[in-house]
């Protein structure tokens, strides 16, 4: 087997933790009000129970100029470090509204430079080809 150089610890404690990441086949497009922040043809799926699936969204999708980083971070002993941007034209809701995982532990590397958005602060419109 391969070594791993940068192994998620939450795989080695719980090798049956199942995280899937698949292709969504359709178009995403992420709104603050009528403003599109992001659009894609490319986004992934990412599943993990108990948590709502997610899109991940390619940053080439992303319209940065309308994000703003902040100081934020989560942990996740699966993913590893999150960063977080807030959605300037959402104002106060819009608060660390997208997050990434920009050095994602070697299991999870399907989602480096990829961001997703919480749905209870911006607009997600998926729609299957």
């Amino acid at each position: 087997m391969d070594q791993i150089a940068n192994p998620a610890p939450g795989f080695q404690r719980n090798p049956d933790k199942v995280i899937t990441i698949e292709p969504f086949a359709g178009t995403v497009i992420v709104r603050a009000g009528d403003v599109v922040i992001a659009s894609t043809a490319k986004a992934k799926v990412l599943a993990e129970a108990p948590y709502p699936a997610a899109f991940y969204i390619p940053f080439a999708d992303i319209d940065f100029g309308k994000l703003s980083s902040t100081e934020h971070s989560t942990h996740c002993p699966y993913k590893g470090d999150a960063s977080y941007w807030s959605v300037l034209p959402a104002g106060e809701t819009g608060q660390n509204a997208m997050w990434a995982y920009e050095r994602p532990f070697d299991e999870m590397t399907e989602i480096r430079n990829h961001g997703a958005f919480y749905a209870s602060k911006v607009t997600i419109e998926a729609t299957p080809d």
